[in-house]
């Protein structure tokens, strides 16, 4: 069991985010799953009907905490305007990280 005493790069955290702004056809469904594949994360990306993007990162709490300050950001061409951010138990449901539709 973990607890604050875990280290933040061993502890494994859930976080679900949603994107707003202009946040659709700038890849950053594409990015998003770049970034977490490279940060070792597990989880999805997908576009929401509402225009903002929404995803699930799982992994040690260090990597997920990059791959926020990335959605931030998202890549070039896109306008962040905010990120909701939404911690949830940590379920080590996904082999890998995927864009869904």
């Amino acid at each position: 069991m973990e607890d604050e005493r875990t280290p933040l790069s061993k502890r494994l955290v859930r976080v679900r985010v949603r994107i707003s702004g202009i946040v659709q056809g700038v890849f950053f469904r594409a990015s998003t799953r770049h970034i977490a594949l490279e940060l070792g994360l597990k989880g999805w990306v997908r576009n929401l009907p509402d225009g903002k993007v929404e995803a699930v990162f799982e992994g040690e709490e260090e990597r997920v905490l990059k791959a926020l300050e990335w959605c931030r950001r998202g890549p070039p061409g896109a306008k962040v305007e905010r990120v909701e951010e939404f911690y949830e138990p940590y379920k080590g449901e996904f082999e890998t990280f995927r864009v869904i539709w």
